[in-house]
Formats: structure tokens, C-alpha cells, sequence
């Protein structure tokens, strides 16, 4: 009869256990004075605070990393690997420290499974340096990121480097490419914002337009993709990190904002006639412009919404907040920038998409080539 399984607890305290009660100990004894620094951050759920039991079927468990300068990275890397293959213990609360790949070759996703030889576990070695350009493009530690670098890095992997947990820092690298990547800087956050409302101008007649065509699928999708950048403009306007998309209604739902949005995006989402859906997201559209004005970054703008053009639809005209945000910016290179943004927000960008700008499309080309 196979064992039962333990008492689901969050990765990140999983990963603090390990650290603390196995790792740390047979670090201290075999590499006294190495410095590194130990955390459990990037991917995964639980790095994100958004894990559950079901994220124990694959890619979770007694996991750690461990950042070491390059030398050391070099010098130490595949002995402490071995070290901790050979002295882990099988089981850190329950959890099995052994992972294997899956029976199935269509799963690549490595499980918790016994072993009763050396343990295939997952605490990994990086050269820190070498981690942060692999996982954000930009080596953060050792110098601040300039602007271009900003707009090239996607907001889940920042998310990733900038949250769960560190349990030591010994150099004190970490601690400062995290801080240094903590939050988009005002230049960037106020570009970022000016180009999140221009996407909801790009498409918020869009909804009423498929609806007078007879279109309710495409009226409705539509709504949808206004409803999803509703939400991430909420995360920017409070400064959060827009993660994976698995975990935007998670992320989302821990705002302040959260409470009022939540009902108005959820029916408009629900709703099944035109009317009703405009009423809704227009409401929406008023909450969040009053948010915006809220920060004072420009001047107040009139948030109620409003005909578009000649036309029977009511929308916000999102590009009313747009320009002030874009005309505040005094950074150079951000103010000769068209309203495309960050990675995230030009990857289905309509004015990229529709080529409205040679500049961004040319940055598009360079982006999927693997260009500068």
C-alpha cells in the first residue's frame, strides 16, 4: 500500500526548511567562509505565494538555489551538487528531496519520488551574474539596468527575481539586484502606463462595433481582452508586477483595488447582451481613471466615459490619459518612444500588429531573431 501522502505547507516554507535544517549545515562544515547567498526565487508557483497541493505533482518541492560569484560557481559548483546528492536527507517534512522525470516522455516535468541511493535533488548552482541575464536579460547585480533594458525585460520574469524569499546573502549581490529590480523606475512606470491605456484605447470600441454586426462571440472577446489589460494596468497603477498569466487573477485580486473592480470586470465578463457589457466596463474604465488621477503623476482627467465619435458606443477614450503620461516623460530615449511599451504590452500590441510604427516593428524583427 503506498504511503500517504504529507501535509501539504507552502514551498517557500518547504525551502526554507531545507536550507535551514540540511543545506546551511553541510555547507558550513565542508566550505566554511563561502560566501553565497541562498533563496528560492524565478519560476514557480510558490515563489509567487500562489502554490496548493495540487502544485505538488510536478516541479515542486524541497527546492533551493544557491548564487555564487563565477570563480566560486566554477570551482565549487558539481562538488557541492555531489555533497548534497550524497548527504541530504531523503525527506524534508515528508517531501522527497529525489526528483525524476516523469514515466510518461510527453511529461518533462520532474516528481517527487524515493530513492535509495544519492538523491537527484533540486538544489542548484548558479553564478548569479549568469542567472539574472538568463532569467531577465540584464545582470542587475553588478550594475543598474538602463532603459532600453527595462523594456526588454517581461514583467512575470521580474516578478519571479523579485519575489519569494532569500534565507541568506552573504556577499549581498541578491539583496541588491533585487532591490534594483524591485519596481519599474518612475520614467518607466509612468512610459509603461501612458502605453497600458493606450492599448485599451487601440480596442474599446471594438466591443460595441462586433456587437452592431451581429457578432456577440467576437463582442465578447473582445470584452475580454479590455477586461485582462483593466487588470494588469490595476497592477501597474499600484506597482506590481503582472505575472504569468496562470496567476493574473490570483495577483490581481490582492490589490486594493480588487474589491470595487472585481464585481464590474466579472459581470462584464458575464454578461451576455451588449448594453450590459458596455455598462459595466464603462464603469470599470471610470474606477480605474480615478485611480489614475489618484497618483497625481499628471493632471486630473475627466474619467467619465463618453461617445465614440459619431457613434452609439460609450467608451473612455483611454488615450485622454495616455498623452499627459507620455508627455510628462523627460528621459530622452523614453520620450522619442512610440506607445507600444514594454515586451509584454508590443508582443499583440494592434499598433505594432496593424504596423503602425517602423521603429517598433524593426524592434519586433530584432526581438524574435534574437537581435539587439
Amino acid at each position: 500500500m503506498p504511503a500517504a501522502e504529507p501535509a501539504f505547507l507552502p514551498g517557500l516554507d518547504l525551502s526554507r526548511i531545507l536550507y535551514e535544517e540540511a543545506v546551511r549545515p553541510l555547507l558550513d562544515k565542508a566550505f566554511p567562509g563561502l560566501p553565497y547567498a541562498a533563496a528560492r526565487i524565478g519560476p514557480g508557483s510558490e515563489v509567487l505565494g500562489f502554490d496548493t497541493a495540487r502544485s505538488a505533482d510536478h516541479d515542486w518541492g524541497p527546492r533551493l538555489d544557491l548564487f555564487l560569484a563565477p570563480s566560486d560557481a566554477a570551482a565549487h559548483g558539481e562538488a557541492i551538487r555531489r555533497l548534497l546528492a550524497d548527504r541530504l536527507p531523503k525527506r524534508v517534512r515528508g517531501w522527497s528531496t529525489h526528483f525524476a522525470p516523469a514515466a510518461d516522455p510527453l511529461d518533462p516535468a520532474a516528481h517527487m519520488t524515493a530513492s535509495d541511493g544519492p538523491v537527484d535533488h533540486r538544489v542548484a548552482v548558479h553564478a548569479l551574474g549568469d542567472w539574472l541575464v538568463a532569467e531577465v536579460g540584464q545582470d542587475a547585480a553588478a550594475s543598474e539596468p538602463g532603459v532600453r533594458d527595462w523594456l526588454a525585460m517581461p514583467q512575470q520574469r521580474l516578478a519571479g527575481v523579485t519575489a519569494g524569499a532569500v534565507f541568506h546573502d552573504g556577499p549581498g549581490d541578491l539583496t541588491t539586484a533585487r532591490t534594483r529590480l524591485a519596481r519599474y523606475p518612475d520614467e518607466v512606470w509612468r512610459y509603461a502606463l501612458a502605453c497600458q491605456w493606450q492599448r485599451i484605447s487601440q480596442e474599446e470600441a471594438f466591443v460595441g462595433r462586433c456587437a452592431e454586426v451581429g457578432d456577440v462571440l467576437g463582442s465578447a472577446v473582445v470584452a475580454a481582452r479590455l477586461v485582462r489589460d483593466l487588470m494588469r494596468l490595476s497592477l501597474l497603477l499600484e506597482r506590481r508586477y503582472v505575472p504569468y498569466t496562470k496567476w493574473l487573477g490570483s495577483a490581481f485580486a490582492l490589490l486594493d483595488a480588487a474589491g470595487e473592480l472585481t464585481p464590474l470586470l466579472s459581470g462584464a465578463l458575464a454578461a451576455t447582451d451588449y448594453p450590459e457589457r458596455e455598462r459595466l466596463l464603462c464603469a470599470a474604465y471610470e474606477a480605474v481613471a480615478v485611480r489614475q488621477n489618484a497618483t497625481g503623476l499628471v493632471d486630473p482627467v475627466d474619467p467619465s466615459p463618453r461617445p465614440y465619435h459619431s457613434r452609439p458606443f460609450l467608451v473612455l477614450h483611454a488615450e485622454r490619459f495616455a498623452r499627459p503620461l507620455a508627455d510628462s516623460l523627460t528621459d530622452p530615449e523614453l520620450r522619442g518612444l512610440p506607445l507600444t511599451g514594454t515586451v509584454d504590452q508590443w508582443a499583440d500590441s494592434t499598433d505594432l500588429l496593424t504596423g503602425a510604427d517602423a521603429w517598433t516593428l524593426r524592434s519586433a524583427s530584432a526581438a524574435v531573431r534574437g537581435g539587439a
